[in-house]
């Protein structure tokens, strides 16, 4: 509390108060207020650097849920991308392959989306960067979801034309040879028994009298039909669509076969002879997928048992030269 003041008063002989002015009570009043604001705001200052005020502390609470929200969202993105890419592994080396069809190009899998900023509307918030970001994952997984989707549509067509395609796969010996006893040459190289090197052999050798029936090793059509004295003499060669082809040599002669002809697994189109570049007679067979000649012992599964086809493959890998 402010002390009085007093003042003599030599015509009374006494000491009057002294009482001050409005205007200077005003501006102690003045300076007292300011006095109590600034000490007020220094607090509310020092308040507020070290405790949350009730809506700070909404809102601290809103945005470790929002985040919480978020991690457990980008665990179940990555969740679904970890499956989706086991699904697309799987369509590629086991669905895909067993139909014999070509793989999605990573090209069309990953793929993203071009022409203009599709992510405009995220921007300028806090947390735009991880908004966008989540967005784009998810739209590529969409993305990815619908490529799969579309590639099992076409392998689900491929399996119910599975029938037509079992039947058109080459899948037995195309001689009558069930003791194996006619396995003469396998896949690799063997010398050549007229020029006497060492070359490859596309294909086996099945040796047997001349005359002896050829079946056809799958449903096909007949593509062509050749005579000739030279290199694999008279030969033909079977379409059985899907990439396969199957080719005949050194026959002796055709059985009613003309060009376009159709035929059926285990129809005789011809007979074992010795044409063409040939020691001795034999029937050469090959198998063709999408052009490339492959192993043709990998082909007869209708025909032997595991234990016959183990003896099968070691027969046809024998060292030694082929007949043509």
């Amino acid at each position: 509390m402010a002390k009085s003041k007093y003042r003599y008063n030599p015509d009374s002989l006494s000491y009057d108060r002294i009482k001050p002015s409005f205007k200077k009570r005003l501006l102690i009043f003045l300076s007292w207020l300011s006095f109590v604001l600034t000490i007020a705001l220094l607090l509310n200052v020092f308040y507020s650097s070290v405790f949350d005020t009730p809506r700070e502390k909404m809102l601290i609470r809103e945005n470790n849920q929002l985040n919480l929200q978020y991690n457990i969202l980008n665990q179940k993105v990555n969740s679904l991308e970890t499956v989706l890419e086991d699904i697309e592994r799987r369509d590629d080396n086991i669905y895909r392959t067993i139909f014999n069809a070509d793989p999605i190009p990573s090209s069309v899998r990953d793929a993203g989306f071009g022409g203009v900023n599709r992510y405009e509307y995220l921007e300028g918030y806090n947390n735009s960067d991880i908004i966008i970001e989540t967005a784009k994952r998810l739209d590529l997984l969409t993305k990815a979801v619908y490529v799969q989707s579309k590639s099992y549509d076409e392998v689900v067509d491929l399996a119910k034309s599975r029938e037509n395609q079992l039947s058109s796969l080459p899948a037995i010996m195309p001689i009558s040879n069930k003791d194996l006893t006619r396995t003469a040459s396998g896949w690799g190289f063997r010398i050549h028994p007229i020029y006497k090197i060492r070359k490859f052999h596309y294909g086996m050798d099945f040796t047997a009298p001349t005359g002896t029936e050829v079946y056809a090793s799958a449903d096909g059509t007949i593509d062509q039909i050749q005579r000739s004295r030279r290199g694999y003499g008279n030969l033909m060669v079977i379409n059985h669509g899907y990439g396969y082809k199957t080719l005949y040599a050194h026959l002796n002669d055709f059985n009613n076969a003309w060009v376009g002809k159709k035929v059926n697994r285990g129809d005789i189109i011809a007979f074992v002879g010795s044409t063409g570049l040939s020691t001795a007679p034999h029937l050469h067979y090959e198998v063709h997928l999408n052009r490339k000649k492959v192993n043709p012992v990998n082909y007869y599964f209708e025909d032997l048992t595991a234990e016959e086809f183990d003896r099968m493959i070691v027969l046809s890998m024998r060292p030694g030269q082929s007949f043509d």
